[in-house]
């Protein structure tokens, strides 16, 4: 799975990805559109995906990795809807990564991994890579 090409971008809804960077801003495409935009630096702040990063007990959780055990039990555990009660996307987050730290990870952010989770997947952007010989 890689995100490294996918922002957010403040104040622009949905996640983007990056075409070129520039010393005063990015320019990114809007994925359904495929529309070019040059962002700056000056009004917008950027958030790479693949700097994402979930609080555990013990350290963080990629977002690649969240991401990975999500699509893994979609079938029988799909993504809860943002606009559900809080307890049940906390119940949610809670069987994608049991050991998340409840102090650091608010329910604003469970909703912004599962809205992007779902944005990504629903474009088929999301796949598992086969990472057989990198274990162990």
């Amino acid at each position: 799975m890689k995100l490294d090409n996918y922002v957010v971008v403040s104040g622009m809804s949905g996640v983007h990805e990056i075409v070129t960077s520039r010393n005063n801003g990015i320019v990114i495409k809007h994925i359904d559109s495929g529309k070019s935009t040059f962002c700056s630096v000056r009004k917008h702040q950027f958030t790479p995906l693949s700097t994402v990063g979930i609080y555990t007990l013990e350290d963080t959780e990629d977002l690649k990795t969240v991401f990975t055990k999500m699509l893994s039990v979609i079938d029988k555990t799909p993504p809860v809807s943002t606009s559900a009660p809080k307890h049940e996307i906390e119940e949610y987050f809670e069987q994608i990564i049991p050991e998340y730290d409840e102090d650091k990870v608010y329910v604003s952010d469970m909703k912004k991994v599962i809205k992007w989770f779902n944005y990504l997947n629903e474009r088929n952007l999301l796949t598992v890579e086969d990472t057989s010989g990198e274990e162990e």
